[in-house]
């Protein structure tokens, strides 16, 4: 008896995830450098065809599909006759040039054959972290899945410097997949699926679902998967899965050959399950999408306010200022051991606030005006960490 309820209940959960992703209307599609180029460089022209012709038939299907393709660089390789990925930024940013042209190229070329325009998107972390160039990037994707277009979405190698830079398309494709509110993520590797440890040793196994942290206890994700031409790994897959999933969107992790069945519903690779509240987008926005231009340092009482009591932040609760920002940036509020509690947008510039700090704002207001009246940050822009 004991064993048939176990049968009926896993038979049950394996239906709902197949129903989460076969009804799935938006979907973010992820795929990585190595899943789509030769070892040496250069673009597979089966693999680039093999992952098109299963996201032409989702279009022509009446479901929306976004691409975030790596490979750029990869594919410029050899063409400018690079033995391996470049290591200095100027040469990868060649290398992207030169790639992101053959890239699109064969895309549009693939995407035609099902009838289907394609539209390149490229981005740079500026464009996702602040918040006018992050609506632009929404009305951008949004305009091209209205058009029928398929958006295929990559970061912009060829002008990104080393500050700001994604690093891999992952976590690109988890903000992606919440800034065009879509119903499902799947992250295409070269690895079938998430494993305890690294695949080819002997004891691993493979991970079907994962409902939240717990699962992931004791799991090595270290590095596994082919080395030298991109950018990720399952550590980066899954701190992708954690953002989107936390954001209410489910997520399938698995190779590329196995895109077709995954997306039919079928049991391979990973399956992510989403939380069950999406958050606000904007207090979401703030905690994935901003990188930090500063911190401000908070004595044992405003962390009481700000975490406990989810209060504001006050100048008299700041002990130190760091970083050079202005007002509107996001910054970290670190509490006495400097680690990162909250995130909020500042309301003075970084200039202004070592003149504040230790002081009420009734007491500012009184010396400086009522300009000074107001809060460092306002719990409306705070998140907890």
């Amino acid at each position: 008896m004991g064993t048939r309820r176990g049968v009926t209940d896993r038979s049950a959960q394996n239906g709902r995830v197949r129903e989460a992703v076969t009804s799935a209307r938006r979907i973010v599609v992820k795929i990585g450098s190595s899943s789509l180029t030769t070892a040496t460089g250069g673009l597979d022209d089966a693999r680039v065809d093999a992952l098109v012709d299963t996201l032409g038939g989702l279009a022509a299907a009446g479901r929306e599909v976004v691409l975030v393709s790596s490979g750029a660089i990869a594919a410029g390789l050899a063409p400018l006759r690079l033995p391996r990925r470049p290591r200095d930024l100027a040469t990868q940013q060649a290398a992207a040039s030169v790639g992101q042209g053959l890239l699109i190229g064969r895309y549009a070329a693939a995407f035609a054959r099902h009838g289907r325009t394609v539209g390149q998107v490229l981005l740079t972390v500026d464009d996702v972290t602040r918040r006018a160039h992050y609506r632009n990037a929404y009305r951008t994707l949004r305009k091209l899945l209205d058009l029928r277009a398929v958006p295929i979405v990559n970061e912009n190698d060829t002008v990104a410097t080393e500050e700001i830079r994604f690093g891999d398309n992952d976590r690109l494709a988890a903000l992606v997949a919440a800034l065009v509110d879509a119903d499902l993520l799947v992250l295409l590797s070269d690895v079938d699926a998430l494993w305890t440890g690294n695949p080819a040793r002997p004891g691993s196994t493979r991970i079907t679902e994962v409902h939240g942290e717990g699962d992931l206890a004791g799991v090595d994700i270290g590095g596994a998967g082919r080395a030298g031409v991109g950018t990720g790994g399952m550590v980066t897959k899954v701190e992708a899965a954690r953002i989107a999933t936390g954001f209410g969107i489910p997520v399938v992790l698995t190779a590329a050959p196995l895109a077709a069945s995954a997306l039919a519903g079928e049991p391979v690779g990973t399956y992510f399950h989403p939380s069950s509240r999406r958050p606000a987008a904007r207090l979401f926005w703030l905690a994935h999408a901003t990188a930090p231009r500063g911190r401000l340092h908070l004595d044992p009482g405003a962390v009481q306010a700000v975490v406990g009591r989810r209060k504001s932040l006050l100048p008299a609760g700041i002990t130190a200022v760091d970083g050079a920002f202005t007002a509107g940036d996001p910054v970290d509020l670190v509490d006495t051991a400097g680690a990162p509690v909250a995130r909020g947008l500042v309301n003075y510039d970084a200039v202004e606030l070592p003149g504040l700090l230790g002081r009420s704002t009734s007491e500012l207001a009184a010396a400086l005006g009522p300009a000074y009246e107001r809060e460092v940050v306002h719990r409306d822009d705070l998140v907890l960490l």
